[in-house]
């Protein structure tokens, strides 16, 4: 079989940007025809402009040109500078290392292309390669620069100034045809610019981090050369195939744009015809020709969802998470690796499942994004890969997923240098790491659950989980207490092997529960149910000690770690929420532990810990926490790094936010459930919950003054909405919706598929126009603006 890589990409298309606004009840003060004049207008003066006159601001524009990243000082890293993407191509833009004021660099990165000889493992022989980068190369000493990142049209705009004039530019990476195209309008005295192209070195980037295999060399260099009139750098593979980039830079009037493309194949070497097409065809595109359907696909996306909070800093922090979301990631694309599609000089040169994977993605549920679930997509894909990753006695019943794969994967040979194999329960080597699988298949329930798509569950979740929880079931074993126990395995990261790892324990109970209950939602009598049953009776409680949860029966938690995996039953599995008095202590006990040894915290402990304080309602906790993660990580344009790039906890601080304005575990909807007192306004339109219910809610004052909800799929309705005193529920012609009383603040609504109800104090007519709320106070820019 080819290599899915042999094909063009499929063209992505627009998926609705959210149900009907419910006739009056709710407008956003911009029909749709206005917003559409907008962009045309924007499109035919070829730049971003300002709202036509006379029509009243677009919640989603004012948002999203709040949060623009801006650079008034040049950026020298990949933490610092813009950056452009749509899940396959990618660029980060910064000045050349080294020589500043000599170029800038336009890094050219693909999420698919990767090394083919699994002997070398997923670190080396599997892993991501590196392209290559252009340098833009004025003719004058780079003198200063003044850009914006357009987070609504996805585009780079700005100056360069030298010595010798100017340059103005616009960049982009084309949503559908994958292209970079750099548009540059130069000054008389820089009309002699100019672009160079520097491949890399086709090596796993781990090569400048870890010792290389025993056999392990890097593939040749590329070949460049002229093909009528387009420039391609044709990389070859010792494995077979190639990855080739080409790119022309043609002239129009006073202006020049460099049309970039990448494309990869295996085995055949294929992909210089299709880099070439793709080049030619799109270089006959004018830049604003070119721009005008990438912008309305960016613009569609943004308009599934609205959030406003009156932080300046994170409301704009989120919207930039969104759009890098949508930069790194699309359902047909690869699962993001640790770098996105911005792969640079990294330990980690491909996809991590311990915690990478599933902290990436799980901003898009309540973001109502589903459009950029990879990781439901590759777990159904390439299923038959995950049964080859455990020891050939199991391979017919059971599944796991190692600790690295590529992007099908696949770990190929694993060893201490090579990649890390799933391992098996009480033996070592290799490690038995074995919960990854399930819980990143806890992933794929999230989105059957915020969709209610019983086809996820059916043909994706069920048999896939099935499989993976047989692999726990060979190995439990009664013990003297009649409890059922698991022999020695990993909990991810901490070191150290443990009878009933916590970590294991925590997705195992998970994973059976789910079992049980998706076969009675499918009406499946699966032979293997009693077992289920048995587990969850009969496992052996999860280990504590004094400080809260412990590592495993045999490894307290005794020193400072980053990785939340003893924790995972809290969050984000949900199955110790703190029902009781002793439940709820033992949380704010392990939580208080867990982050009170300083020395190997980083960026996600801290989202965890404001995820958990959540959870418990300490919104005052929850921002201290994202606090930390800003102060102490995140870097100037938003990303992150450890002993290398890695973009998933900038991510996850997304779906922190996200917990603090609304929860929907257990099928209860929570609305504000964890905000600080200094949150007093908010806004929140089309947030996606649990059950496939679109959320709008305002607070003001500190007060909820209305909150709305549509039903997609006809589940059952349980919100604990928040408004003091009696409540009016209304439908969507404004009758009254009979309701019932939950218990613990929530209401009942019967509401069937398509249904909407809007819940208000008894007899408040509350505006429900959606506007952005007003921030306490300014905050800088992300990016480097001047220092005030």
């Amino acid at each position: 079989m080819p290599h899915p890589s042999e094909h063009a990409p499929s063209r992505r298309t627009v998926l609705a940007t959210g149900s009907a606004l419910g006739g009056t009840l709710l407008t956003t003060g911009l029909t749709t025809t206005q917003a559409n004049a907008a962009d045309r207008a924007e499109a035919a003066a070829g730049h971003p402009a300002a709202h036509l006159a006379g029509q009243p601001a677009d919640p989603w524009r004012t948002v999203l040109d709040d949060a623009d990243p801006v650079w008034q000082r040049a950026p020298t890293t990949w933490y610092e500078g813009p950056f452009l993407g749509n899940g396959f191509l990618g660029s980060g833009i910064y000045a050349e290392p080294g020589a500043p004021s000599t170029a800038v660099r336009f890094n050219i990165q693909h999420s698919e292309v990767q090394d083919h000889r699994p002997e070398f493992g997923s670190l080396f022989g599997l892993a991501r390669l590196p392209i290559g980068y252009f340098t833009l190369e004025p003719v004058g000493a780079i003198t200063g620069l003044d850009w914006r990142l357009s987070l609504h049209d996805a585009e780079l705009t700005g100056t360069l100034t030298t010595e010798k004039g100017s340059l103005t530019l616009r960049a982009l990476v084309h949503n559908d045809r994958s292209v970079l195209a750099v548009e540059v309008t130069p000054s008389a005295g820089e009309r002699d610019f100019r672009w160079v192209f520097h491949p890399a070195d086709a090596i796993s980037p781990r090569a400048a981090f870890k010792p290389l295999p025993d056999g392990y060399q890097g593939n040749p260099p590329a070949d460049v050369a002229d093909h009528d009139g387009v420039t391609a750098a044709v990389q070859p593979l010792l494995s077979g195939g190639q990855h080739v980039t080409a790119w022309q830079d043609r002239s129009r009037g006073r202006t020049r744009t460099l049309y970039a493309h990448v494309a990869h194949s295996y085995p055949r070497s294929t992909a210089l015809d299709r880099a070439l097409k793709t080049v030619r065809t799109s270089a006959r595109l004018p830049y604003p020709d070119l721009a005008s359907d990438h912008r309305a696909w960016w613009h569609a996306y943004y308009r599934k969802s609205f959030l406003s909070l009156p932080d300046a800093r994170i409301q704009r922090f989120y919207w930039i998470q969104l759009y890098k979301a949508a930069s790194a990631a699309r359902r047909d694309a690869p699962v993001m690796a640790t770098s996105g599609p911005w792969l640079e000089p990294t330990p980690w040169p491909n996809t991590w499942w311990n915690l990478n994977a599933q902290l990436e993605y799980w901003l898009i549920h309540g973001s109502n994004h589903l459009e950029l679930d990879a990781i439901t997509r590759a777990l159904s894909e390439f299923r038959d890969n995950l049964a080859k990753e455990v020891a050939q006695p199991y391979r017919g019943d059971s599944l796991g997923i190692p600790r690295t794969t590529d992007p099908h994967l696949v770990n190929g040979a694993a060893g201490t240098l090579t990649g890390y194999g799933v391992g098996i329960p009480g033996q070592d080597p290799p490690t038995p790491e074995v919960g990854d699988l399930t819980w990143a298949l806890h992933n794929v329930w999230l989105s059957y659950r915020h969709t209610m798509d019983k086809s996820i569950l059916r043909d994706v979740l069920f048999p896939l989980l099935r499989k993976a929880i047989n692999y726990y079931l060979h190995f439990l074993e009664p013990g003297p207490d009649g409890k059922l126990h698991l022999p020695a395995t990993f909990s991810p990261e901490y070191g150290g092997n443990s009878r009933d790892c916590n970590y294991d324990l925590m997705v195992l109970t998970w994973g059976c529960r789910t079992l049980l209950e998706s076969a009675e939602l499918l009406g499946v009598h699966d032979p293997l149910a009693p077992r289920w049953r048995e587990v969850l009776a009969k496992r052996v409680s999860y280990p504590t000690d004094a400080n809260g949860f412990m590592i495993g029966a045999d490894i307290p938690f005794a020193k400072s770690h980053r990785h939340y995996s003893h924790l995972l039953a809290v969050y984000p599995l949900y199955e110790v929420t703190g029902r009781t008095p002793d439940e709820r202590a033992l949380i704010e006990r392990s939580l208080a532990h867990w982050v009170g040894f300083e020395g190997a915290l980083q960026g996600y402990t801290f989202t965890g810990a404001a995820s958990i304080s959540a959870l418990l309602g300490k919104g005052e906790d929850a921002l201290k926490y994202l606090g930390e993660l800003m102060t102490r990580f995140i870097q100037p344009n938003t990303m992150y790094k450890e002993s290398g790039p890695v973009i998933e906890t900038p991510l996850s601080a997304a779906q922190s936010l996200h917990d603090m304005v609304c929860q929907s575990w257990g099928g209860v909807i929570r609305v504000f459930p964890a905000l600080p007192a200094g949150w007093a306004d908010l806004a929140v339109h089309d947030f996606r919950t649990q059950g496939a219910f679109l959320l709008s809610a305002r607070r003001q004052g500190g007060t909820t003054r209305w909150v709305r909800l549509v039903s997609e799929a006809g589940a059952p309705c349980v919100v604990r909405h928040g408004l003091p005193g009696p409540i009016d529920v209304r439908d969507g012609h404004g009758r009254t919706l009979p309701h019932s009383d939950a218990g613990d603040g929530a209401i009942h609504i019967a509401l069937r598929k398509g249904e909407l109800a809007l819940i208000t104090a008894r007899g408040d007519r509350p505006d429900l126009t959606l506007t952005p709320v007003r921030p306490n106070e300014d905050a800088p820019r992300w990016g480097l603006p001047l220092a005030t």
